[in-house]
């Protein structure tokens, strides 16, 4: 998980489930290592919590989802430490911000829901182009993706955008202090002994990516830490297939009036993520299988009808539980972002619930669906 352990690891990460034979039900079910999330659980946390907080006591918990979009910089270089991660983080607060500002820039339009289909597109061959020149952990425009196309289906006036621009600042640069923590307390220990680990560090680090991709989960298709460098063919490959993905899937949704089309241009770039068809497929199921669990939890949740101070707690409580589990198995992961995702649209947008579960669904079967196709068009040939 993070380049600064406190003592190297000793113990064995998980393998997958029988036996690593590659079936791809022993992938679906195979869960990787806990390999130190419980830190990046707690910076995730933390970077969420202080800016809810901060929101409910203004009285402006409607703007919990730019505050929410902001603190995603938070989920970045989770493998990385010191100033690697900080520049990571840094990069990714910027471009967060930017997508939440676009985004609510196109929410002022009336032709928002077209509008936001090309626009989304290219923010994800960007993100796409990006992750693969400086490794980015996890991989890929998903968060990019979401950001812009969530505040973009939001529907809002100019006087929002400097509104949107400030609180998802604010929570990203809160996120990239706290992600810094740890190695600021480290640095005044004199943490040598940290240093001295590091080899061992790397090598449980690769192994957990292994895992970690065996199960499909955020991280399939990239190591954690690795630096590899990718062939421009793939590079430029890998940004068409994103864009295809993305505008087939959102053209398809917002032309049929299914409500919330960036949940199919999102679900569209998950398995696009990883880079062969295999897990591909790992990652496409997984999306399905734990936004289906995820759904049972949304309803009984937005049944509870919850506000001011237990909405925050729940939003805290299901952030911390999805990056606990989003590196050992992406579906456990996905039965808490699910009802996540769900209660932070609801807050900003709200809309009965049972509408808003069954787009989610459909959405998402129709975006995986996509994306999986686009991946197999698309792949590299031999």
């Amino acid at each position: 998980m993070t380049t600064e352990p406190s003592r190297p690891p000793t113990t064995t990460p998980s393998r997958p489930r029988g036996g690593g034979g590659g079936r791809l039900r022993d992938q679906l079910l195979a869960l990787g290592p806990h390999d130190g999330a419980h830190r990046v659980a707690a910076r995730a946390g933390v970077s969420i919590l202080v800016p809810l907080l901060v929101l409910l006591a203004a009285g402006r918990l409607e703007w919990a989802l730019y505050a929410t979009f902001g603190a995603f910089a938070a989920l970045y270089a989770r493998d990385r430490g010191g100033a690697e991660r900080r520049r990571m983080q840094l990069t990714l607060a910027t471009l967060l911000v930017l997508a939440v500002g676009l985004g609510t820039v196109v929410a002022t339009s009336p032709q928002r829901a077209w509008l936001a289909v090309p626009l989304a597109a290219g923010v994800a061959a960007l993100g796409s182009t990006l992750s693969d020149r400086h490794a980015w952990h996890p991989p890929g425009a998903l968060f990019l993706v979401f950001a812009f196309g969530a505040t973009a289906s939001v529907p809002s006036t100019a006087g929002d955008v400097p509104v949107a621009l400030g609180v998802a600042a604010a929570s990203a640069a809160l996120a990239v202090v706290v992600g810094g923590l740890g190695a600021t307390v480290r640095a005044r220990r004199g943490g040598s002994a940290a240093a001295g680990g590091s080899g061992a560090a790397a090598g449980a680090r690769a192994a957990a990516g292994a895992a970690a991709g065996a199960a499909g989960g955020a991280t399939a298709g990239a190591t954690p830490g690795a630096t590899t460098r990718v062939a421009p063919t793939d590079v430029r490959r890998h940004a068409l297939r994103a864009a295809l993905g993305v505008a087939l899937a959102g053209a398809v949704a917002t032309a049929t009036g299914i409500g919330h089309p960036y949940w199919a241009m999102v679900s569209a770039v998950v398995p696009l993520a990883a880079r062969d068809p295999r897990a591909q497929a790992v990652r496409g199921l997984h999306r399905l299988l734990g936004t289906g669990v995820g759904l049972l939890v949304a309803a009984a949740l937005l049944g509870l009808d919850l506000t001011g101070l237990g909405l925050v707690l729940v939003v805290v409580a299901l952030q911390v539980t999805a990056e606990l589990l989003v590196g050992r198995n992406y579906a456990l992961a996905l039965v808490a972002i699910t009802p996540l995702a769900l209660l932070m649209v609801h807050l900003a947008s709200p809309v009965p619930v049972g509408t808003l579960l069954l787009d989610r669904a459909v959405e998402t079967l129709l975006g995986v669906a996509v994306g999986l196709a686009v991946g197999r068009a698309l792949r590299r040939r031999p």
